[in-house]
């Protein structure tokens, strides 16, 4: 690929209508252009040579438009053309379009996602889809993991997908929503414009929307009956043991205020030589505590879905299920400072298997398909 700079006209440059990025921020484009009226322009815009005359923008379009605002009459650009000398193809300048601006903290979530989508129609129905993310990932130096949980919010409701672009809710609760059907979007994200829940809690919440979808779905596919008069009373049984260890967890955080209370050189002569031991014992209490502490952040979060959740019968949007292992690897890293990385654990390898398990479906299915 060849490339000369030259001072143009901005009369000569249009503007790319398939530029990826929608959204440019007028109170940075005017602080830009008085940049530029300062110290002038420190990286040529880049632009390809139009069939019908003059060049069009292939990345440097807030550079451009600071330009117009200044007042400015040429700009230095870089232009580009084939190995033969001829302009690039509609493919190449967006490709470089996506790759410029991929990396720029003001590109928005929904604007990655869509250009992501171009970029894979680009590769051709002849290249399987695995594949083709796995070429885009390489070019724009992403993950298969980045592009996928960005292509899911594809699938949000334009409500929801507002929301995200204005930084209200953040892209890892996005994809979370983004994998229920529109009604359970809909409900989650009415229960979050009350202002009643962190987004990290958000995430949370819509994740066990999820579980419970699919849940819900394969409830549906057997007859589901009553529960036996022994099932009621193991149930029973089951309930009273667990509110009875939680009650008993009340009287422990009497004990070990008392201890936290004591001198530590007092306690230290009142355990003798055992308190290395006691020590241990205690990093083990603390570590049952971190997971049954997780576990009951989740039943909150399940008994809040159940609240909200309306309807599970709908498929869930495409690549959503790839993007949750992802998503649960980060979840209580946005909004909530005293998430445990315990948790994240827990719920990554969750997620982990319910991935796997989908793949295995898959693999199963479309081998019968082809047998």
């Amino acid at each position: 690929m060849g490339t000369k700079t030259a001072s143009l006209k901005l009369v000569q440059i249009h503007r790319n209508e398939s530029q990826p990025r929608e959204h440019f921020d007028e109170a940075e484009l005017k602080e830009l252009a008085d940049s530029i009226s300062e110290h002038g322009l420190l990286q040529p815009i880049v632009v390809r040579k139009r069939e019908q005359g003059g060049y069009e923008i292939v990345a440097g379009e807030r550079r451009f438009r600071a330009h117009e605002i200044a007042g400015k009459i040429t700009i230095d650009a870089r232009i580009i053309t084939g190995n033969d000398g001829e302009a690039i193809d509609d493919a190449a300048a967006f490709e470089k379009a996506m790759v410029e601006n991929i990396n720029r903290a003001d590109m928005l979530p929904l604007e990655e996602a869509k250009g992501f989508k171009k970029l894979l129609d680009m590769q051709g129905s002849d290249i399987e889809p695995k594949d083709a993310i796995q070429i885009v990932a390489k070019k724009v130096s992403k993950s298969v993991q980045y592009i996928n949980a960005r292509l899911a919010l594809l699938g949000l409701r334009a409500e929801v997908a507002s929301a995200v672009n204005l930084g209200h809710i953040g892209t890892q609760a996005a994809v979370q929503i983004a994998a229920l059907t529109k009604d359970n979007q809909k409900g989650i994200f009415e229960k979050w414009k009350k202002g009643e829940m962190t987004d990290n809690q958000l995430v949370h919440i819509a994740y066990a929307m999820r579980k419970q979808e699919k849940a819900a779905a394969q409830e549906s596919m057997v007859e589901v009956e009553e529960m036996s008069p022994e099932e009621k009373a193991t149930r029973t049984k089951e309930t009273a043991k667990a509110k009875t260890a939680l009650d008993e967890i009340e009287r422990l955080c009497g004990l070990l205020e008392d201890i936290a209370k004591t001198d530590a050189q007092h306690l230290a002569k009142l355990l003798a030589g055992e308190a290395g031991q006691r020590l241990e014992q205690l990093e083990r209490a603390a570590k049952r505590l971190e997971k049954a502490r997780f576990q009951v952040r989740q039943a909150v979060a399940h008994a809040t879905a159940s609240a909200i959740i309306v309807s599970a019968d709908a498929e869930a949007p495409d690549l959503a299920a790839e993007a949750e292992v992802l998503m649960a690897a980060a979840i209580g890293s946005e909004g909530d400072a005293d998430a445990s990385t315990g948790d994240e654990r827990e719920l990554k390898a969750e997620a982990a298997v319910e991935v796997e398990s989908e793949a295995a479906t898959d693999d199963a299915e479309s081998t019968e398909t082809a047998a």
